[in-house]
């Protein structure tokens, strides 16, 4: 990536519930640096969505534990960089 993202967004194939869905993104040094403020779409209820201050370049990880309506729990995370 090119550039500092304004926030991660993420799809799912089912509707999350937002009250046991979150996001997280950890810098190199695993410091969350997001801004806090995950939320699902008001209109697309299987994205989940958090804020990002502007990222220097480096490598950051994106950590996610969601619950969607059916029940089922799937987590995970992935990397991504930001460069100059």
């Amino acid at each position: 990536m090119s550039g500092s993202p304004d926030e991660v967004k993420l799809w799912f194939t089912q509707e999350l519930e937002p009250a046991f869905s979150t996001v997280r993104v950890l810098d190199a040094a695993g410091r969350q640096i997001d801004r806090g403020d995950k939320r699902v779409g008001p209109s697309d209820r299987t994205l989940l969505r958090v804020s990002v201050p502007r990222l220097a370049p480096g490598s950051y990880r994106v950590v996610w534990r969601v619950l969607s309506v059916d029940t089922h729990v799937t987590e995970g995370d992935y990397t991504f960089e930001v460069v100059p």
